[in-house]
């Protein structure tokens, strides 16, 4: 299990432009960091990294356990890290109950992960409902109930709060808290605050 993501000297490029360069930080166990900066900044980019989805231009993501040994990066992106981008990646002709079924069966469903998911989230009225027809903040609880039915030790989250009302946000505030509290990291770009603590990176003005 991931216990340290730790990030040496990172340099990212979008197109012929250096989002940022130098970047070196380090998250642990039961930590949470809130990437901060102005659009184009690379707070996305940077959690695109982290996953391997972005080849960086310079420096090292690495994951090491709980004896401060290091973890084969393909191995500990495809067991032990979620993302949750800003979109949901949801196929909206499918209903939420076989949304929910297909995405974590596909990462590795836990034996009560479904039902536990289904119930911190409220999604029990909407599972017989397409996702074209789930309004923005209802399509993001179905997303998020991912992080839940497969549990996975590093969660990386682009705006995770954007389209939640006032309850859904306090509702999983006490989600994250609880994974912290299990050992788990969460790295999360935002505009708005986490409701939990956190440690803030600011990546700057963007370019």
């Amino acid at each position: 299990m991931i216990h340290t993501l730790a990030i040496t000297d990172l340099s990212l490029r979008r197109g012929e432009r250096t989002l940022f360069a130098g970047l070196s930080f380090s998250l642990g166990a039961g930590e949470a960091v809130a990437l901060t900066g102005a659009n184009g900044a690379g707070k996305t980019s940077l959690l695109r990294a982290v996953a391997g989805f972005l080849r960086p231009e310079a420096g090292e993501v690495a994951f090491r356990d709980g004896d401060d040994q290091p973890i084969e990066v393909d191995l500990a992106r495809a067991h032990e890290v979620h993302l949750l981008g800003h979109l949901d990646g949801l196929k909206g002709q499918r209903t939420a109950r076989d949304e929910l079924m297909f995405q974590s069966q596909w990462l590795g469903r836990s034996h009560h992960g479904i039902d536990h998911a289904v119930e911190t989230l409220g999604l029990k009225p909407l599972l017989d409902l397409e996702v074209r027809k789930l309004s923005a903040g209802q399509r993001r609880r179905l997303a998020m109930a991912r992080l839940i039915g497969s549990p996975r030790a590093l969660w990386l989250l682009d705006e995770p709060l954007s389209p939640l009302d006032a309850k859904w946000r306090e509702a999983v505030g006490t989600m994250m808290a609880r994974h912290l509290d299990g050992g788990g990291l969460i790295l999360a770009a935002v505009h708005d605050p986490l409701p939990i603590p956190t440690r803030a990176l600011d990546l700057g003005a963007g370019r």
